[in-house]
Formats: structure tokens, C-alpha cells, sequence
């Protein structure tokens, strides 16, 4: 479909559903005060002022897809535990579905706890299992996702290394969405990164695109660039690359189409959760079937939108759509 307006893109996004699957995780936050050191030990007492759980992981890019106006579903594992129980309460209280979770009796909720006084990150305690989902959760899992991803125009893998996501389970549902022409995201890390065979759009940052092929280069040197990213593409037979620059911007492979696109000048409080935010806008522009460099515009727009913000937050849908249009982005970008 051909929109006339960026308006009109944006109200499309309300008619997207978006299936993710991957590691969903509790993000436990501490506040408090500092003003003394512990007399048992060289280290601050803080004084507890405020305690918050959000969604973190793959449930953190639901929470970025919904605040865009699409309809997100997660599909995961977590434990029977507390930690799960909360996790479930905070999903149902954001209004997100838990119909495609998973509880297993064999793992815990990952958990990440941090302790912050003031501005200053004292402490991360994490609780979690990183093996691999067994082969019944696993089979289980693959049922729950071929049931909702038949409801959904776009599937995204939102990818931790914490065990959801096997070498098995991503060549299924890949498979299962070419056959059904369902366009899959894939947002990757070290374990599972040459698995993603055939997928639609493949989005490494520059560390995990290094790492993940075992080589080096400067990625200031656009034919270095290119030539890796295209390097990947054949390997895994892609549709598209998207590789995040961090402050050097975004470069996109899309079919014939390569663009590299700048960053645009921000101030950055803080880079957590812009990885969620990149997938969260690239998957929905996919979707829609967008032009390749309006799907890297707007994927790297709210990627620095978010890095304004302290802590992990979503973007909302209003202020990328009114920041892209100050850019004049519908005109330069559309019809490429």
C-alpha cells in the first residue's frame, strides 16, 4: 500500500500486529540516598526512597511496539516462581497479553536488580538461567507461536543469549513465516548469530555485526562497511541488513538499496533500551512495507529519541511522528 503523508503511516501502525519472541526479563529498580559509608565494610549505605519492576528483554520491545500504536504479543518462557508472577502482574498491568508465555518448573525468571543513588549506578545484581529451553518447552513454544503468528503481519526475534531462542526453534519459525509471507526482525546477539537463515531484516549493532562474523574493520570507511555487511547478507541469504553506528548513525542493505544514514545530534542521557527502540520502529516500517530509508530513518530517529531519556523508556508514537516531521522526512524519504 502507498501512503500519501507520514500521518497516515503512523495510523497504519495501529492496524499492526507484532509477534516477538525472545527472552523476556523483570527490570528491578532501587533508588535511595547516600550519605555515609558502612561502618562494616568500604561501601555506601543507601537509604531506600523508591523501588519500581518494568518490563525488561523482549517485553521491553512490546512495550516499545505498543507505545507506537501497534498491537504487540509476546511469546516466551518464564519461571513458576515469584519473580514470574511479578512478571506476569507488570504484563497484565501494562495491558499486554500473556496468552503466548510459557511457565516452566525447570527455570527461573531472569531478573536484573539495580541500585542507583541519585545519578550514580551503584549496583546490578542479576538472577537468571542462560541453557537452552528443553526440547518439550521448546515444542510447546513453537505451537503457541504458529497458532498467534498467523494473526500478526510481522515477527520479531528479540535475542538475549538466555536460552528461548535455539539454532531449532529459529529455523522452525523462520521457515513457518516465508511459508505464510510473514516478514521476520531479527534483533541479535553472540550465540545464536549466524542461525538466522533467511530471514527478512537482520539488525546487529557494530560490536555484535564484528563479533558475530570474527572480523575487524573501520566502520568510518563506508567501502569497509559495505563490504562486511554485504559479506553477511549472502552468508545468511537476507533481505536486509540494518546495522547500528551508535552516534555514527545507521547504515541499511536492502535488497539493491544501501544508505547510510548520520545520527542526529542529541544530547544523550542514556543508550539503554535504544537497541529495543531500533527493532520495535524497524519491524513496524517493515511491515508497512516501507521504503528501505524510511525504515532506517525512522528506526534511527526514535533510536536517538530514547537516548535523551534517563532509564529505559518507550517512545511514543506522537513524538517520533512530530520529530520526523520537522525533519521532513515523508518528502525525502517515501518515494526513494
Amino acid at each position: 500500500m502507498q501512503y500519501d503523508s507520514l500521518e497516515q503511516i503512523f495510523d497504519a501502525f495501529n492496524q499492526v500486529r507484532v509477534l516477538i519472541i525472545g527472552d523476556v526479563m523483570v527490570d528491578s529498580y532501587l533508588w535511595g540516598k547516600v550519605d555515609r559509608i558502612s561502618p562494616e565494610a568500604p561501601v555506601p549505605i543507601v537509604h531506600v526512597q523508591k523501588r519500581e519492576k518494568r518490563l525488561g528483554g523482549a517485553s521491553n520491545v512490546a512495550v516499545n511496539v505498543q507505545a507506537m500504536g501497534a498491537v504487540p504479543i509476546l511469546c516466551s518462557v518464564i519461571g513458576k516462581d515469584a519473580d514470574g508472577q511479578d512478571f506476569l502482574d507488570i504484563l497484565s498491568a501494562s495491558g499486554l497479553s500473556r496468552e503466548g508465555i510459557i511457565d516452566s518448573e525447570t527455570r527461573t525468571t531472569t531478573i536484573k536488580h539495580r541500585i542507583i543513588a541519585g545519578t550514580q549506578h551503584l549496583l546490578r545484581i542479576d538472577s537468571e538461567m542462560d541453557h537452552l529451553i528443553t526440547a518439550n518447552e521448546r515444542q510447546q513454544l513453537l505451537d503457541k507461536i504458529k497458532q498467534l503468528a498467523l494473526t500478526c503481519q510481522v515477527i520479531i526475534f528479540q535475542d538475549y543469549d538466555k536460552g528461548v531462542l535455539s539454532k531449532e526453534l529459529i529455523e522452525q519459525v523462520t521457515a513457518f513465516a516465508n511459508q505464510h509471507n510473514i516478514p521476520t526482525v531479527v534483533d541479535p546477539k553472540k550465540r545464536n548469530f549466524l542461525h538466522y537463515r533467511g530471514v527478512t531484516l537482520f539488525k546487529p549493532n557494530l560490536k555484535e555485526l564484528k563479533e558475530g562474523l570474527k572480523v575487524d574493520f573501520d566502520p568510518t570507511h563506508s567501502a569497509e562497511l559495505k563490504q562486511v555487511v554485504s559479506q553477511l547478507k549472502e552468508k545468511l541469504q537476507l533481505v536486509a541488513i540494518l546495522v547500528t553506528l551508535s552516534e555514527k548513525g545507521v547504515y541499511i542493505d536492502y535488497e539493491q538499496d544501501k544508505y547510510l544514514m548520520p545520527a542526529h545530534i542529541r544530547q544523550i542521557a542514556d543508550v539503554s533500551g535504544a537497541g529495543d527502540t531500533v527493532v520495535s520502529i524497524a519491524a513496524l516500517c517493515v511491515a508497512l512495507q516501507l521504503s528501505p530509508q524510511l525504515i532506517a530513518g525512522l528506526s534511527n530517529l526514535g533510536g536517538g529519541l530514547v537516548c535523551e531519556h534517563a532509564g529505559v523508556v518507550p517512545i511514543h508514537k506522537e513524538s517520533l511522528m512530530q520529530e520526523a516531521l520537522k525533519h521532513n522526512f515523508f518528502t525525502l524519504y517515501a518515494h526513494c
